[in-house]
């Protein structure tokens, strides 16, 4: 029976990377299904990411050992992922239901190739929508002097369920540096494109007041830098001095649904790749 993997890979740049690897994998009687790669002359790093197909538990150990002696002769970075696996998927909300009705549809149409165990909140508006869903949901009211307590509890869960991914789904709290740091590379966050320029309460509010001409946003990884970690995926529609506040935020929950659920499959498919404060994003 046939298998297939994902191989993302991440090293300094030199010559015959992708073939050394794509020939380890012919070794190994493996077959390439699709193959990305990506040089950057700024910083002199390569990612590649590999699709491949294994006929054999053999197969497998023996292309995974050439791979890990490559990562200790070159100094690759690399990560091996089964197909087959649904990554298991924490999602985190406050009171806005867009972004979570969003994804709980594609959760149950299949679109979203994931678990999701838990829906975490600090309101419980949301429960009957997600209970719908067949799913566990969770208050967790969040006060200042609840906080530290509150982000205790959710890396406890996050740990108890193993979860891969956090899903900030318009979770309006903010994570402390260390919640931060424990996620890192693992936690999803989506905002307005407005920051800097529009903080703080009903941006869109804002933006009309100041008859913007374009609205959008950014689903980026969560770092201790407030809103800006490494951008996974953007989008901005046009607007003009025509367009009212409540169609600015109507178009707005449409962007910011769709962003983040592209930022999260992408995730899930091992597309995107960390360099540094950036990312490479293999759509």
């Amino acid at each position: 029976m046939t298998s297939d993997y994902i191989l993302t890979l991440h090293c300094p740049d030199r010559p015959g990377i992708l073939a050394s690897v794509t020939g380890s994998l012919v070794d190994a009687g493996g077959d390439v299904r699709d193959a990305t790669s990506f040089g950057d002359e700024s910083t002199g790093e390569f990612f590649i990411r590999l699709h491949c197909r294994l006929g054999s538990s053999d197969a497998i150990v023996a292309f995974e050992r050439d791979v890990a002696c490559m990562a200790t002769r070159l100094g690759v970075r690399y990560e091996f992922h089964p197909c087959a696996y649904k990554p298991k998927v924490l999602i985190l909300v406050s009171k806005a239901d867009h972004c979570l009705v969003d994804l709980l549809h594609r959760h149950k149409t299949g679109a979203l190739h994931a678990q999701i165990p838990m829906v975490i909140a600090n309101h419980d508006d949301l429960r009957g929508l997600v209970e719908w869903h067949g799913i566990e949901f969770l208050h967790l009211a969040v006060n200042k002097s609840t906080h530290a307590q509150a982000e205790r509890q959710i890396l406890e869960l996050i740990a108890a369920h193993q979860i891969d991914l956090t899903v900030l789904a318009r979770y309006m709290q903010i994570l402390s540096a260390d919640m931060c740091d424990a996620l890192k590379g693992r936690c999803i966050n989506i905002h307005h494109s407005f920051l800097p320029s529009f903080k703080g309460a009903k941006p869109y509010h804002q933006a009309y007041h100041r008859w913007v001409k374009l609205i959008g946003a950014t689903a980026h990884y969560v770092t201790g830098d407030l809103d800006e970690g490494p951008i996974i995926e953007q989008e901005v529609r046009r607007v003009d001095h025509a367009t009212s506040a409540s169609e600015m935020v109507a178009i707005g929950r449409e962007i910011e649904s769709s962003v983040l659920a592209r930022a999260v499959r992408w995730h899930l498919e091992h597309r995107v790749l960390m360099n540094g404060n950036k990312t490479v994003v293999f759509a």
